[in-house]
């Protein structure tokens, strides 16, 4: 600890800041902060700063639930933090944005190379993208304090100061979510790294044209009659294997508030739902728990 440091804590010991109802609070009630490589990244090159014991404090902010909204654009994040005063302090980082001709780069970098874009639009970060940026004369991550440009309404001296560090922890796993986020710090959207990934080929682009220019049936009413419905419409109805599976394809919401995640809530409420309609369907009775193999039954025709 610095003299400096040892100045500030005896004159100013740690406030106790106020509850902050409906916060944004970590996931991560202990341990380190962030599941995926890329999110880890970014809290370990954060705390390779050496920025002080603030950090710490923003450990405890960040679980505790103290910040209030983090919302995210190009190259900045605004940021409301509850602390011991009652109006919330404002935050505010900056990461500068890549050039235009430094994207360009890079975005060609990532199309030529299928296993990028596969894992992109899946959702994962690749493991050595970040030589990729290197090599453009970009880093994905910050190299060192000065690469980000903090502000605290605050009165607390030091930056960054504990409600920075708590923005930037929830940051961390706000990228396990969406690791586009990034990418959106440093001046580009999902939807302009997608549109990059993904640019249409002439072929895709005249069939698209050509089913726009298909022509309606001539005859109207055929088109309204329909097709017969099979006596088995239903098929084979069972319980799926594995629960709330829609929503946890989805993910989680930006900046969960909840203490237990989404998906983790709604899975019973999709256990009892399911068992339900087989009771509404076929009539009560015993069935199988979720997880212990799906149970078909076929609904036959009245």
């Amino acid at each position: 600890m610095s003299r400096w440091s040892r100045w500030d804590n005896y004159y100013f010991p740690p406030s106790r800041p106020l509850d902050a109802k409906g916060g944004i609070k970590s996931q991560a009630r202990r341990g380190a902060f962030g599941e995926s490589w890329w999110a880890r990244r970014w809290i370990s090159v954060l705390e390779g700063f050496q920025i002080g014991a603030r950090l710490q404090r923003g450990r405890a902010y960040a679980r505790k639930g103290q910040a209030l909204s983090i919302d995210i654009e190009k190259g900045i994040v605004h940021a409301h933090v509850q602390g011991s005063r009652p109006r919330p302090y404002r935050v505010t980082i900056r990461m500068k944005p890549l050039a235009d001709a430094q994207w360009e780069k890079l975005e060609a970098a990532l199309a030529a190379a299928p296993i990028y874009a596969a894992r992109l639009l899946a959702g994962e970060m690749p493991q050595d993208i970040e030589k990729v940026f290197g090599q453009a004369g970009a880093p994905l991550f910050p190299q060192a304090a000065r690469d980000l440009e903090t502000e605290c309404s605050c009165p607390d001296w030091s930056n960054p100061c504990k409600h920075i560090a708590a923005v930037y922890y929830l940051l961390g796993e706000e990228f396990d979510r969406d690791p586009f986020l990034l990418f959106k710090l440093r001046g580009r959207s999902r939807e302009e790294i997608v549109g990059g990934l993904k640019a249409p080929s002439r072929s895709e682009k005249a069939e698209a044209i050509a089913s726009q220019n298909e022509a309606l049936p001539e005859n109207a009413e055929a088109f309204w009659e329909g097709a017969p419905i099979p006596d088995d419409l239903c098929g084979a109805v069972q319980i799926p294997r594995v629960p709330a599976a829609l929503v946890r394809q989805l993910g989680n919401f930006p900046f969960w508030r909840g203490k237990v995640r989404l998906a983790d809530a709604l899975e019973p409420l999709y256990a009892s739902a399911s068992n339900r309609a087989l009771d509404l369907t076929f009539g009560d009775g015993p069935h199988p728990p979720i997880g212990g193999g799906p149970q078909k039954r076929r609904r036959s025709s009245p």
